[in-house]
């Protein structure tokens, strides 16, 4: 008998997994974490997850802990990368934005903002909140952050660029 609340089950072992670049985030926070659903042919799951860019290089290790997430939750499933559509940074959650800040990373804007996707002219600094500040170089400690610096108390910061 397949159990009903199966995927549900799956849902929270699969939401638990933190990425591995910005650890204090889940994949869910991240919108990562896409689907999940109880196969009716038996008593499993396909967790679809689509990478925050087609080149992510995390993306091997969380399917490693998405699998090993499902087994330490005594759950039979496959992992999935979908790539279409594409990963949005609108598909972070609020809580994923406020730990970003936290931890020191200014929080994408919407992707909607088309400005956003191609230039902004400030990003406000995750430590003051100081908006005079400057970006130093596209890219940062990883692909999908870029350096930007703070021109109040000084400080450099990532800014998780937008998609």
């Amino acid at each position: 008998m397949v159990d009903p609340d199966l995927a549900g089950r799956a849902w929270r072992a699969a939401s638990s997994v933190v990425d591995p670049e910005i650890p204090v985030l889940t994949i869910e926070d991240l919108g990562v974490l896409r689907a999940v659903t109880a196969q009716t042919d038996g008593d499993w799951v396909e967790v679809l997850i689509t990478p925050t860019y087609s080149g992510c290089p995390a993306m091997g290790v969380i399917t490693l802990e998405v699998e090993l997430a499902l087994a330490r939750a005594d759950i039979k499933g496959r992992v999935r990368t979908v790539l279409a559509p594409a990963w949005t940074t609108d598909w972070m959650t609020q809580e994923g934005r406020r730990k970003l800040t936290e931890y020191g990373i200014a929080p994408p804007g919407p992707a909607s903002d088309r400005r956003a996707l191609f230039s902004q002219a400030s990003v406000p600094c995750p430590r003051c909140g100081s908006a005079n500040t400057l970006e130093i170089a596209a890219f940062g400690s990883t692909s999908c952050k870029a350096l930007w610096r703070c021109e109040t108390c000084r400080e450099p910061f990532d800014h998780f660029r937008c998609h």
